[in-house]
């Protein structure tokens, strides 16, 4: 689940997409000093920023000229299957990684095999092993083997923000068990302040749900249920404290009454405004709160009573197999691999994949690299709840928002999730 189905939620739609020929992109086939470019970062963001750099370098250094077309990633998503297969997929463009993303487009045909540029370059050596799972896909798209079909160009990993001015207000500490985190969840409602940033339309409800699960599982059970290692059953004992937790969180006052209406960007922005103290999301945040919550302290903790954390590496460069210039794209994946752009990335709220840890001089940037490193060195990163299917967003972020408005009960859900986990997943063990 990615962020950027909120901060880009006004991007144009998927249809336009299709129907325009996304000018710039296929029509430059054969042009030897055009790079056609997509990605979906916002401009103020970390990643943004870099990428900025990056094609400022190559420009200077290649004497080629970048295409640039900034796209949602809703757009991008919903429609790559028909534009890669086209005369109009670009030449390089960020891709959200996974099996039902990027495995799917790799099983699909649809993405060139880089290895050959991988080990000519030497990228492998510059991403540590667990972040080149997302990087590899087999034959039948799933992730962690195989030929590379993309190289992450950031990390992530999901964490606790939390306004240190509201927390002090109520003399609350950072809590270090769930007890404890639940224990300040209450002393807010109990100040009348409604705890929780959320929202139920897009990804955070299900970011939560999982997270929630993850504190009774183990690396088994994620590698059971986003590798298809083993059978799953989601009315186990972390699926269903996970949903029934959630019902709890509604009845106790943790979230808003009108949450399952809400987008990422609404829940965003009510921890910056500082009407919400608390926001379980991303690191990806981390740039823009820099940027527009200074208007009080705040600072990050991880969500206490788990070993296992949602994260990965980041999205992707990825070259399309109807690329016409791959040989400018493999120069610009280079660029953005260089110690000067990890370092500006990291230094501008983003979690760089291969930076020099002396290159990062902001003290907050050093906050959020520090912690993913620290979940990383444990194995414990878990990914992301709607990898397994193509289709498991859609189905969690409806089935969730059932939930918490008690139209459905924790098992009716759980057994919608395990219908359509399985109607793919049960293929490929």
């Amino acid at each position: 689940m990615h962020k950027r189905r909120a901060t880009l939620a006004a991007a144009v739609a998927a249809v336009a997409l299709v129907a325009t020929g996304c000018s710039g992109a296929g029509g430059d086939e054969g042009d030897d000093n055009t790079l056609t470019l997509w990605h979906f970062e916002g401009e103020n963001s970390a990643m943004g920023i870099a990428w900025d750099r990056a094609i400022e370098i190559f420009e200077e250094e290649t004497g080629a000229t970048v295409e640039f077309e900034a796209k949602g990633f809703e757009q991008i998503r919903s429609t790559a299957s028909q534009v890669l297969n086209s005369d109009e997929a670009p030449d390089i463009l960020e891709y959200a990684k996974g099996n039902g993303t990027a495995g799917l487009l790799a099983s699909q045909g649809l993405l060139t095999d880089i290895t050959e540029a991988v080990e000519e370059h030497g990228w492998d050596d510059k991403l540590a092993p667990a972040l080149q799972t997302t990087a590899r896909y087999n034959e039948d798209g799933v992730m962690g083997s195989g030929a590379w079909y993309g190289v992450p160009n950031y990390g992530e990993y999901v964490t606790v923000y939390y306004n240190k001015d509201a927390f002090a207000a109520q003399g609350l500490e950072v809590p270090t068990t769930y007890e404890e985190f639940e224990a300040v969840l209450d002393s807010f409602v109990d100040a009348g302040i409604t705890p929780l940033a959320q929202a139920g339309q897009e990804y955070p409800l299900g970011q939560l749900f999982y997270q929630l699960a993850l504190m009774e599982a183990d690396r088994q059970w994620v590698n059971d249920y986003q590798l298809y290692e083993g059978e799953v059953d989601f009315h186990d004992e972390a699926f269903t404290t996970a949903a029934e937790t959630l019902v709890e969180y509604v009845d106790k006052g943790y979230l808003s009454q009108n949450a399952s209406g809400l987008k990422a960007e609404d829940a965003g922005v009510s921890f910056i405004n500082g009407s919400a103290p608390i926001f379980v999301s991303g690191s990806w945040w981390y740039g823009r709160f820099l940027d527009e919550a200074t208007s009080f302290e705040w600072g990050i903790f991880e969500f206490p009573g788990s070993e296992l954390n949602l994260g990965s590496a980041g999205n992707m460069w990825v070259v399309p197999v109807n690329a016409g210039n791959p040989e400018l794209a493999y120069e610009f994946i280079d660029i953005t691999l260089r110690p000067e752009i990890q370092a500006l990335l990291g230094n501008s709220g983003g979690l760089p994949v291969a930076a020099d840890i002396a290159d990062i001089t902001d003290e907050k940037s050093q906050e959020l690299i520090e912690g993913f490193n620290a979940i990383n060195e444990r194995d414990g990163l878990a990914f992301y709840p709607d990898w397994p299917t193509p289709t498991f967003y859609d189905t969690l972020v409806a089935e969730l928002q059932q939930l918490i408005n008690k139209t459905k009960s924790p098992d009716e859900v759980l057994t919608s999730l395990e219908e359509e986990y399985e109607s793919y997943a049960a293929d490929f063990r």
